[in-house]
């Protein structure tokens, strides 16, 4: 049984109880299967900075990032994909190693 979360009916990826160790990797791959257009709500414990980081190195110019609040301890931030990623060619990234 698959207990890691999904995108539920409200767009909300919620991932502040998912174990770091897979938690990047996770959240790569939401935007990966994302159909052009569409966007997710990210939900973190904290502002995921390393995280867009990651993804300006991997995607450039293929995604917005929009925070919708910033909270201690509460972080969502809108990830809308605005173009193909052809270039992935359907491979995964790798989880961002020591985090």
């Amino acid at each position: 049984m698959n207990n890691l979360p999904e995108i539920g009916p409200d767009r909300m990826l919620d991932v502040r109880e998912t174990p770091c160790s897979i938690k990047h990797g996770l959240i790569l791959e939401t935007f990966i299967r994302l159909p052009v257009g569409e966007h997710f709500i990210l939900r973190n414990g904290h502002d995921p900075v390393p995280l867009r980081y990651q993804f300006e190195a991997e995607f450039p110019d293929s995604f917005t990032w929009d925070y919708v609040h910033c909270r201690p301890e509460d972080v969502a931030v809108k990830i809308t994909k605005t173009r193909s990623l052809s270039a992935v060619a359907g491979t995964l990234p790798h989880c961002c190693e020591g985090h």
